[in-house]
C-alpha cells in the first residue's frame, strides 16, 4: 500500500533519506505538527532518551514513560503529543487520533488519577523547526521522504524499526530503501 504524502503539512511524516547522516536526523521520522508560512515545527519519533521523564521534570506524578528527543532546537523544553484529544483543555488536533500540547496541570492530574497511561502520551525534549520554504528546499534536494501518518507510528514502541517499517509500508521502490545498510561498507 503506498503511502506516500505529496507535500508536506501538518499530519505529515517526514523520513530522512538513508544517505542522510545529520547527527540529529539519521535514519529519524518526524512528525509535522505545525506548517505554514512562518515555518515547519515537528518531533522526531523515533529517538528515545534512557531518561524517565521523572528524571526530567520535577514534581511530576510518577509516570512509567521515558522521555524522547524531539529535535535539536529548544532542547531545553518540554512538548508532548498524545491520543488524550479534547479530553485535556487545549490540545490541538494533528491528525486523525493525535493531538498536541494542552493544559499541563490538568494533564499532571489526569496521570496522577490514572486517566492516561504511557502508549496514549510521549515527551519530547526540544523540536525539530524549519525557516519558511527551508523544508521544501530540503525534500526537493531528496534530504526528505513524505508520508501520510497514523497514530500507531506515533506512538509505535517499535522506536528502531519505525523509518524502516514506514518506509516498506509506502511499496516496493521504498522498501528496498529500508533494507539499505547504515554504512555502505558493510554492503
Amino acid at each position: 500500500m503506498k503511502r506516500q504524502a505529496t507535500k508536506p503539512k501538518q499530519g505529515t511524516l517526514l523520513l530522512s533519506d538513508p544517505f542522510l547522516h545529520d547527527s540529529y536526523f539519521k535514519r529519524s521520522v518526524v512528525l509535522i505538527s505545525e506548517h505554514d508560512d512562518q515555518g515547519t515545527l515537528g518531533f522526531i519519533l523515533n529517538k528515545p532518551t534512557e531518561i524517565p521523564i521523572n528524571e526530567a521534570l520535577e514534581d511530576f506524578p510518577f509516570f512509567d514513560s521515558n522521555l524522547y528527543f524531539g529535535g535539536p532546537v529548544d532542547t531545553d523544553s518540554l512538548f508532548y503529543i498524545h491520543t488524550i484529544g479534547e479530553k485535556l483543555n487545549g490540545a490541538r488536533k494533528i491528525a486523525e487520533g493525535i493531538y498536541w500540547g494542552g493544559d499541563f496541570n490538568d494533564l499532571k492530574s489526569m496521570i496522577s488519577n490514572a486517566l492516561v497511561s504511557p502508549e496514549h502520551i510521549r515527551f519530547y525534549a526540544g523540536y525539530a523547526g524549519w525557516e519558511p520554504d527551508q523544508l521544501k528546499h530540503e525534500i526537493k534536494d531528496n534530504s526528505w521522504m513524505l508520508s501520510k501518518v497514523n497514530s500507531h507510528y506515533a506512538f509505535s514502541n517499535s522506536s528502531e524499526q519505525l523509518w524502516s517499517i514506514i518506509l516498506k509500508s509506502m511499496g516496493n521502490k521504498y522498501a528496498l530503501l529500508a533494507n539499505f545498510p547504515e554504512d555502505v561498507s558493510w554492503n
